[in-house]
């Protein structure tokens, strides 16, 4: 460095390309992103989760033996207050007045299939308000029944659909991954027995 010149920190060659993402600047600077000029209009998402049991966890949740009290109660409002604290727990999250949340467990051969849908009128799309629904869910369950099953697992929290907003729709390609068991090549019944295959069984979608 030649005397008199004064070092450069942080104006390298990539601090001031764009990065693409809304949540971050040009200069990789996290930010909340402003959406007072982004139109109000309907949105909707849907998430969805699994949680995965040994048959003992299976057996008392089923047959309402569960110590600490109902679990897949309790994992509905769980999932439903979740929703509503997403701002308060993902730190660039904008906070919303949602007007429907919905958490419903569907039981399969060896846990639950967890799946949130979300409504809101806003500015900005509740995507991540199912998701959090979901993973809240998941662990309530997971605390309720700990004591039996230390090795339960969760997984396959995805984004199902998405409605409203400048982006427009998105319904993910596997969609199907909400409906099976994700240990089996056959879909399950609402008693979490083996489904029969039928022809026809995907819906189409326009």
């Amino acid at each position: 460095m030649r005397a008199g010149t004064k070092p450069d920190h942080g104006a390298g060659p990539d601090s001031a390309r764009p990065t693409g993402l809304t949540h971050v600047g040009p200069r990789g600077d996290v930010r909340m992103v402003d959406v007072g000029d982004k139109a109000v209009t309907d949105r909707e998402a849907v998430a969805t989760g699994e949680i995965m049991m040994n048959p003992e966890a299976l057996r008392l949740i089923r047959s309402g033996a569960v110590k600490k009290g109902d679990p897949l109660q309790a994992a509905k409002l769980a999932g439903i207050m979740a929703a509503k604290q997403t701002a308060s727990l993902i730190p660039l999250c904008h906070p919303l007045a949602l007007s429907h949340v919905s958490v419903e467990l569907t039981p399969t051969r060896q846990g639950y299939r967890i799946a949130a849908r979300v409504r809101t009128s806003g500015q900005t799309g509740v995507e991540m308000e199912a998701l959090t629904a979901v993973s809240v869910a998941a662990l309530t369950i997971y605390d309720m029944v700990k004591a039996v099953d230390k090795a339960m697992v969760i997984g396959e929290i995805c984004l199902l659909e998405k409605r409203g907003g400048k982006s427009g729709e998105y319904i993910r390609a596997n969609a199907s991954v909400g409906r099976r068991d994700p240990r089996s090549s056959r879909g399950v019944d609402s008693a979490g027995r083996p489904s029969r295959s039928r022809s026809g069984n995907s819906r189409k979608r326009s």
